[in-house]
């Protein structure tokens, strides 16, 4: 990586890295952010696919040959540089539990969406807000993000209530704007500005 040795910071971490040769490895607390590998496509299809986590979000790889490729895609997009997959991986553990994303909705990365599945046995950890805390310093740091939007089903009550305790602004309701198992359901649509992130605390955080 092009990062190297530890990095402390509060309000406005800076990330040194070129991201698109290689994401950073990002560390707080109890969770490690980090790009997917190919033997994580396993772990990924056992946490992602269950029902609990895979209703409101787009259709994952059914198979670990599904998600080989996913993960190859993901890799030559952030090469590309229009999109970044972190792996999350908790404390004391080596496999991927879930996946946070950002992808660019116009060149530059000035505008952005992220996105976010984690395995249902880590909900209630803390797991997702301290990943959560370390992408939003990612993406407003090092990528330079001004607006950074999230879709969210209105149904889906947790994944509503996870991005209003990270700080972002609910906007209104699209509506039926995603399809799911032959039915379109309205979203909420997030935001969070540069400016909000700035006046927010961040954990420490560890680059390697």
């Amino acid at each position: 990586m092009a990062a190297q040795g530890a990095v402390s910071c509060v309000a406005e971490p800076v990330v040194s890295s070129d991201w698109k040769k290689g994401l950073p490895v990002l560390t707080t607390g109890n969770v490690t952010l980090r790009e997917m590998r190919i033997s994580d496509a396993p772990a990924l299809l056992a946490m992602l696919t269950t029902d609990e986590v895979a209703r409101f979000i787009s259709p994952p790889p059914t198979t670990v040959a599904g998600f080989e490729p996913f993960i190859v895609w993901a890799n030559a997009e952030r090469q590309a540089g229009r999109y970044a997959c972190f792996a999350v991986v908790p404390r004391g553990m080596d496999s991927a539990i879930g996946i946070f994303q950002v992808r660019q909705l116009e060149p530059g990365f000035a505008s952005a969406e992220w996105g976010f599945a984690i395995g249902s046995a880590f909900w209630g950890t803390g797991v997702f807000k301290a990943g959560a805390q370390l992408v939003l310093g990612f993406a407003f740091a090092e990528l330079g993000v001004h607006r950074l939007e999230a879709r969210a089903a209105v149904r889906n009550g947790r994944g509503n209530g996870a991005l209003r305790k990270v700080g972002a602004v609910c906007e209104g309701v699209l509506r039926r704007s995603f399809l799911r198992n032959g039915e379109y359901l309205d979203q909420h649509l997030w935001s969070i500005l540069d400016s909000d992130w700035h006046t927010q605390r961040t954990p420490s955080v560890t680059i390697n």
